[in-house]
């Protein structure tokens, strides 16, 4: 009996981008979604630095963090290579905008971090003022509350206007998922400047409704790219220049 075996295609490398960067933007949402939850307790209790604390808890969190801002990094350098094709400056702000935003980030978590050891180094320790140690919590949660402002909230913003642009103009995924991206853009802007200013909450039904394209927008793109991958451009790339017209050479 005569037995064919039958192997499996070799994954070009198209599509291994595509499932790298579709599953660092899953782990993006992976990561912070259960991060605010467990960084409850420093961001919501101003005395907590002064508390029995949670720090075990709060850690975790900051982890989880770390580990949101790292995977943006990696959507920003796996995806350059591909979108460079259809807009070197916008491929290259996009990169930039994400580094930005895990920068600001990790800010934020540094600054988590400093509240924890604080509190296991200083509270309760002799001659220690407690008023003191809550005045240097709260500044210290402030620095994070302005850093998730000023990243997550806000950089979100930029980085569907440049991604979607280069997706919607390559076509490389479905257009009505970069259409998201770049409806929700600009109401995602509005509402960080709104908070900015004090005008609205961090958290109320206007941030909601204008975080929710931009929410969408991230994660329909992640699963896409990780499950079918990029969709054959009909876009011709922008990089590759025309070669000079030759000069007609002299008649004798």
């Amino acid at each position: 009996m005569t037995t064919t075996l039958h192997k499996r295609a070799p994954m070009d490398s198209m599509r291994k981008t595509a499932l790298v960067a579709g599953g660092l933007y899953i782990l993006t949402f992976v990561a912070s979604i259960p991060a605010v939850g467990m960084l409850g307790p420093v961001l919501n209790n101003p005395n907590y630095i002064v508390s029995a604390g949670a720090d075990t808890r709060v850690l975790m969190g900051g982890l989880l963090d770390l580990t949101n801002a790292f995977a943006c990094v990696g959507t920003g350098v796996v995806l350059f290579p591909v979108v460079k094709r259809y807009g070197e400056a916008s491929a290259l702000g996009f990169v930039t905008s994400r580094l930005f935003e895990a920068a600001v980030i990790i800010i934020g978590v540094v600054s988590i971090f400093s509240v924890v050891t604080l509190r296991q180094d200083l509270s309760g320790a002799a001659g220690v003022d407690a008023g003191s140690l809550v005045t240097t919590g709260r500044s210290l949660v402030a620095v994070r509350d302005w850093t998730f402002l000023l990243g997550p909230t806000c950089m979100p913003a930029i980085n569907a206007l440049l991604l979607g642009s280069l997706m919607y103009r390559s076509r490389l995924v479905p257009r009505v998922i970069p259409t998201l991206g770049l409806i929700g853009a600009p109401l995602l802007l509005a509402s960080g400047i709104a908070q900015l200013f004090g005008l609205i909450d961090n958290v109320s039904a206007w941030s909601v409704i204008a975080v929710a394209p931009i929410f969408i927008w991230e994660l329909s793109l992640g699963i896409w790219m990780a499950v079918k991958g990029f969709n054959p451009s009909p876009v011709t790339p922008t990089t590759a220049q025309p070669l000079p017209a030759r000069e007609p050479l002299p008649v004798a």
